[in-house]
């Protein structure tokens, strides 16, 4: 099982307990299947598999593959599973909203760090229009994970930012 992962970093082998090894994850930014993202109902790109290496876009045929190298070459993509950070703990489960706008869902939860499905050019408009961005009564702030190669608000499928 994942939770019995090795930390990368922590030591060759190290092991961990679930609680420690999903606040890391959550930390770092990395979406888990079935609690971040709905199997079957997620494209590839709104899990961040394109960003952390999940699907290969050189090699091979996949149920899928023209709407995902599409996605890839020429969309935005509008939704995607990213960490953000509350003011108080966060639940599981939380709509988040943009003034009364629902823009996506809270899926794991460690204390006040959290992954969220969320509609990133809705949160954008929110924050430009100086809208705060909820979960519940809890307000949100995107945080940019480090290994992102680009602006989550700013960014199209496969381009960097400058």
């Amino acid at each position: 099982m994942l939770a019995e992962a090795a930390f990368a970093g922590d030591g060759i082998g190290a092991t961990a307990e679930p609680d420690a090894y999903h606040a890391h994850r959550i930390a770092l930014g990395v979406p888990e299947g079935g609690k971040d993202y709905a199997f079957g109902d997620a494209f590839p790109h709104e899990a961040d598999l394109d960003l952390l290496h999940g699907v290969s876009f050189d090699k091979g045929c996949f149920v899928g593959q023209e709407v995902v190298s599409r996605m890839q070459h020429r969309a935005n993509i509008r939704k995607r599973v990213a960490p953000i950070e509350g003011e108080a703990p966060l639940t599981s489960g939380a709509e988040v909203t943009a003034g009364t706008a629902v823009i996506g869902t809270v899926g794991s939860v460690a204390d006040r760090l959290a992954l969220a499905m969320v509609r990133l050019d809705r949160w954008g408009e929110a924050k430009a229009k100086g809208e705060p961005v909820r979960a519940g009564s809890v307000p949100l702030t995107l945080r940019q994970p480090a290994w992102a190669p680009f602006d989550l608000l700013a960014a199209k499928a496969g381009a960097e930012a400058p």
